[in-house]
């Protein structure tokens, strides 16, 4: 496991435009996008062990995480 965090503007640099004007334009992007990022950001902390986890919540987190930013990568390529 790598323990990288998955940061959305790294992870995506190519649509860094659209999603800067999406989150600003976009209550409901804007709104994934938060959630994103927090859910990430428990699964980091939990990876790396600074805030340990069961393992099964770790693979609940690590799903939100993939089903928020497959929410968000269907509206990054619809605009």
């Amino acid at each position: 496991m790598s323990h990288t965090p998955h940061e959305l503007l790294a992870d995506l640099p190519e649509h860094s435009d659209t999603i800067v004007k999406l989150k600003s334009e976009d209550p409901h992007f804007a709104r994934l996008y938060d959630e994103y990022h927090e859910i990430n950001r428990q699964v980091h902390r939990s990876e790396a062990q600074i805030e340990p986890t069961s393992d099964l919540t770790e693979v609940e987190m690590r799903k939100k995480r993939a089903a928020l930013k497959d929410q968000l990568w269907h509206r990054i390529t619809a605009a």
